[in-house]
């Protein structure tokens, strides 16, 4: 079956030209609200929303997990007004 298997670089099953493993994918949340995930890529990483709040950012490429988790964070914001921040003591996860 593995054969059958897409085959690029985000599903090579040996390790990349220098020898890490690639970055894995990582989940962006805000609070309790999940935004959607970075997929790392060629130059960093490619951000997919998985709600419609998020929709602006999906595809665009950003330079690592951290400025993707704060585009959303900030788009989180600019849609609640300001109202829908996590609550104190919560912080951005991407895992």
């Amino acid at each position: 079956m593995q054969a059958v298997r897409a085959r690029n670089e985000l599903h090579v099953d040996r390790p990349t030209r220098r020898g890490a493993e690639p970055a894995p994918t990582r989940i962006i949340e805000i609070g309790e609200v999940t935004a959607g995930i970075a997929v790392p890529e060629k130059g960093g990483v490619r951000f997919f929303s998985s709600q419609s709040d998020f929709d602006l950012l999906d595809g665009t490429v950003f330079g690592s997990v951290e400025q993707a988790a704060r585009a959303a964070r900030e788009r989180f914001r600019a849609r609640s007004g300001g109202r829908g921040r996590p609550a104190e003591g919560r912080r951005l996860i991407a895992v």
